[in-house]
């Protein structure tokens, strides 16, 4: 079973990367459009671009950690503060791609029409949410990694029969 679990992580995380490109690639393409043609907003078009480029990012940012998590890792032991910080790279980049994009709207509302910047707001909102949560996650997870890792130490001692040590 681990086996085609790991198989279909693999094809996932091949998509997901096939997807990111497409994304770019269709950034791209419009980009170009817009610079040859007379009729688009050559502005709109590279903001637009930005915003394709950044969730192509945050898409190819899931895709890699699927790969090194579920495919390459497989089913092997982690530790806690392992895991706290495969976590924490993943949900930076997330955070960042979102800062991005609500930053992408915010000028592209601001040149359309002033009265919908509640959407980019909103959206800012949540990123700041989000990286929050973020700190509360780390706070909490290292406070119990030192506990746990307090009561691992005491429990190899009790095995040895030594003293626990100081720290």
């Amino acid at each position: 079973m681990s086996l085609i679990t790991r198989a279909v992580f693999a094809a996932a995380s091949l998509l997901l990367l096939l997807l990111a490109l497409a994304l770019v690639g269709v950034g791209l393409r419009e980009a170009v459009g817009a610079f040859t043609s007379d009729t688009d907003s050559v502005a709109d078009a590279v903001l637009d671009t930005l915003g394709y480029v950044i969730v192509a990012i945050a898409v190819f940012d899931v895709a890699k950690y699927l790969f090194e998590d579920e495919v390459r890792r497989g089913s092997e032991r982690r530790s806690a503060s392992e895991a706290r910080r495969s976590l924490t790279k993943f949900l930076s980049t997330i955070i960042i791609a979102l800062f991005l994009e609500g930053l992408v709207l915010v000028f592209k509302t601001a040149r359309e029409d002033v009265a919908l910047m509640g959407y980019p707001a909103a959206m800012i909102a949540v990123s700041v949410l989000v990286l929050v949560g973020l700190g509360v996650f780390q706070r909490l997870s290292a406070t119990v990694e030192e506990k746990v890792g307090d009561d691992d130490e005491a429990e190899e001692a009790a095995e040895e029969g030594r003293p626990k040590r100081k720290r």
